[in-house]
């Protein structure tokens, strides 16, 4: 049984004695609770338990109809230098009494700490830096410029390889022919510097981690050029009259080496941020506010909800709003990964972040601050890049235990050498090659690296991938799953047949003179049918709804009139001419309306079909996800028609029409039993469950938050292209990951064992060690380069 600690738990919901009576007898039944009290007063609960039972007392106190307050805290950690360091910092804050998670990614150099509400930070904080490393919250300024700690960085890297430099000419001139050396002292002197003052991090963080009772790449660095340098020490000091050979260049070369490989590494991850420094980019910190008719600069900070804005030609949306006034277009190609233009007119919705057109525009504030789109794009992306997937569990149990093992192999490469016979110098050398070249900072890169990259390069896109979890699914999925209606159509009618008695822009231009001034769907899609063949309108007058049916009005001196079967079933008006074909739209589940004259001469003039257009890009979607050997179902809750006429258009797999939302759920965990992994795509309130279900849920842009909160993947614009699209990056990022993975395992599984049997040297340890590092990182960047495939040019 893990050792007890001491629980203070904050209760809500707690209104009286007997709720805290109840409370403290739901903890007291959880396995190994030694004590627990309730305060009704303090409003909580302190429970004396062994530290892995903190999950069921939260669930204890949820049983009984309570609810312990959780928080996130996100930390920067500096120090870490390669798995092991992330490995301690995790475990230092998982011991903290109060802590529920906590999650270190050595790429990004962040902890994300679930924890209880009102726990201090200043703990987290202070038990970071009791294991040897800095910690501060994310939000809090950082301690200096990220560049100018890159420059710091390379000119230390450049004053180490200036000092190392001479130390190896001689061995490049031996491969010449040209036998010389430099003075011990000169060797001393160069060395000196780089081991002691150069390479001083190295002691420091070893002496942090042997502080904290644990060992990482430092303390191998450390031990293996200490041991070299003193070697060398020894030699110099008993050669007596000849000169001795020296490997102070083997120590320096190796300090370099490293130092180089972890600048290079540096500016690799730096890069690897590179969308979410792209994105907090995008936030304008000042703008131009109305207030009584006139502007006023303000700074961002100052703003306050319905505010109205000015926004100028080419300026940056300051918040998200409304436009009240003007008409312009917006670039949002940073944001949503919409490539062209959107228009943007009165009433009409706008990022903040996005960039202006050609024209002034006055808008209302809806949103600031954490609430706005850019503000929780960048927490979805931060998240994403922040959290473990489920293969990183692997990787951190074997760098648990990694470098404890590294050492016993170099105590043993010491003694094997030793024993065989060889001198004191040769088993030492041996033994440093071990400790330098068994340095786990690739493997700790392998995964958050490529996942940094792969969310990153998606999130530009127009693609956020929520958590690590669904990027590691979604390259395995089988089934895509599609909601009909503002998935794969638009959601909007359009007219999608006609046929006229007489002429068919006659009927429209009718049809269109009655609709005028309607705000119904199926108006706004003959009106607009209407516009797109450039009609003129005549005049309407005495115009009246007719409930449940449809609408009349005078046009032309003609009674007539636009509605449903019920009327021309009313009015007795037969069709012979048209029945059969009203008969086979209706089996496409389409939506009828009559144009009908009633005077001077009662009878049909034509017929109107309404559907749901698809998007643009639809059929190209499912014959993307054919390509990819992904089956396609579409599960609506349209009838059997309209369900199956978009199935057969696109050449989907399966059909299932008249879903109840509920149900939709059920032919997710149908489909998965069934032993496919399945991704659910759908944008509405209805979909939630089926998403929450499905083992990937994507959220189609535009949709509603309950929906984007259920998936684990959000599509920011309505383009159902970027399905595959994020289902190819997924891949694409898996592929990055297992092959870090596998070159990380495989360079030490090949260089330990060359390093152990005499096959190594320092040096060249020392330039594999860092060359492992920086090809993992670099790798993963090449995610970079990737652009989802059908999406670049759009309609």
């Amino acid at each position: 049984m893990s050792a007890l600690q001491t629980f203070d738990l904050p209760i809500h919901g707690m209104t009286c004695a007997g709720c805290a009576g109840r409370v403290e007898r739901a903890l007291s039944q959880v396995p190994g609770v030694q004590q627990s009290s309730v305060n009704l007063t303090s409003e909580q609960a302190r429970v004396v338990a062994p530290a892995a039972q903190l999950d069921a007392l939260i669930g204890a106190v949820a049983k009984a109809g309570y609810d312990v307050p959780l928080q996130r805290v996100e930390l920067a950690i500096d120090g870490m230098t390669c798995a092991s360091c992330a490995g301690r910092v995790e475990r230092a804050l998982a011991t903290l009494p109060g802590v529920r998670s906590a999650s270190v990614n050595l790429a990004s150099e962040r902890a994300s700490v679930e924890i209880i509400q009102g726990l201090p930070t200043e703990q987290l904080i202070a038990s970071v830096d009791a294991a040897g490393y800095q910690a501060r919250l994310l939000t809090d300024a950082p301690t200096q410029d990220p560049r100018h700690a890159l420059r710091r960085e390379r000119l230390r890297v450049l004053l180490t390889l200036l000092l190392a430099a001479p130390l190896v000419l001689p061995m490049f001139a031996d491969w010449l022919g040209l036998h010389w050396m430099l003075p011990a002292w000169v060797q001393f002197a160069l060395a000196t510097p780089v081991q002691f003052i150069l390479g001083a991090r190295f002691y420091v963080a070893a002496w942090k981690a042997l502080r904290a009772g644990s060992a990482n790449m430092d303390l191998l660095v450390a031990l293996g050029t200490s041991a070299g340098y003193g070697l060398s020490l020894y030699l110099w000091a008993t050669a007596g009259h000849h000169a001795p050979h020296l490997y102070f260049e083997a120590s320096a070369v190796v300090i370099a080496l490293v130092l180089l490989g972890k600048y290079l590494e540096s500016r690799a991850k730096r890069q690897t941020s590179a969308a979410i420094r792209a994105l907090e980019a995008l936030r304008p910190e000042r703008a131009t506010r109305l207030r009584d008719g006139r502007e006023e600069d303000v700074a961002i900070s100052a703003l306050q909800l319905d505010d109205l804005l000015v926004v100028r030609p080419g300026e940056r949306f300051p918040a998200d709003g409304v436009v009240t006034d003007g008409q312009s277009q917006a670039d949002e190609a940073l944001i949503s990964g919409e490539s062209l233009p959107v228009a943007k007119t009165l009433g009409d919705a706008v990022t903040g972040g996005a960039i202006n057109g050609d024209g002034r525009l006055v808008i209302r504030t809806t949103a600031l601050g954490g609430e706005s789109v850019l503000a929780r794009i960048i927490r979805l992306v931060e998240d994403a890049q922040a959290a473990k997937a489920p293969i990183q569990k692997l990787v951190d149990r074997v760098s648990a235990v990694f470098v404890p093992v590294v050492l016993l192999i170099a105590l043993f490469t010491l003694a094997g050498w030793l024993w065989m016979g060889a001198g004191v110098e040769t088993a030492l050398i041996n033994a440093v090659a071990v400790l330098v070249i068994a340095c786990p900072c690739a493997l700790g890169l392998a995964t958050p690296a490529a996942i940094m990259a792969g969310t990153g390069v998606a999130a530009r896109h127009g693609i956020l991938i929520k958590d690590a979890e669904a990027l590691e699914l979604a390259h395995r999925v089988s089934v895509v799953a599609f909601d009909k209606t503002g998935t794969l159509t638009s959601g909007q009618p359009r007219i999608v047949h006609l046929q006229a008695v007489g002429e068919e822009s006659q009927l429209l231009r009718l049809a269109g003179a009655l609709q005028q001034g309607s705000e119904h769907p199926l108006a706004r899609a003959v009106l607009q049918a209407c516009n797109e063949r450039q009609l003129v309108l005549p005049p309407v007058s005495a115009s009246q709804a007719l409930s449940g049916r449809g609408i009349q009005g005078e046009v032309d001196g003609r009674h007539l009139a636009l509605g449903n079967e019920r009327l021309r079933n009313e009015l007795q008006l037969p069709s012979a001419e048209l029945g059969a074909l009203a008969s086979n739209w209706e089996a496409e589940g389409r939506t009828l309306s009559w144009l009908l004259e009633l005077a001077p001469q009662p009878r049909v003039l034509g017929l109107l079909a309404f559907g749901d257009s698809l998007k643009p890009g639809a059929a190209d979607t499912i014959r993307a996800l054919r390509d990819q050997h992904i089956s396609s179902h579409l599960i609506s809750g349209d009838n059997a028609g309209s369900a199956n006429a978009v199935g057969r258009a696109l050449g989907i797999d399966d059909v299932h029409a008249q879903v109840l939302p509920a149900d939709k759920a059920a032919h997710i965990a149908a489909l998965k039993q069934g032993g496919a992994v399945v991704a659910m795509v759908g944008d509405g309130i209805n979909d939630a469950p089926a998403l929450a279900a499905a083992d990937v849920g994507i959220a189609m842009g535009g949709g509603t938050d309950v929906a984007m909160h259920a998936a684990g993947i959000t599509l920011m614009r309505g383009d159902p292209r970027l399905v595959p699209a994020a289902l190819d990056i997924s891949r694409r990022t898996w592929r990055k990951i297992q092959q870090n993975l596998f070159w990380a395992f495989v360079y030490n599984l090949i260089g330990i064992p060359l390093a152990a049997f005499g096959l190594l040297n320092p040096m060249v340890a020392g330039a594999a060690m860092a060359l492992s590092s920086v090809s993992v990182v670099s790798n993963a960047l090449l995610l970079n380069t990737w652009k989802p495939r059908d999406t670049e040019q759009q309609p």
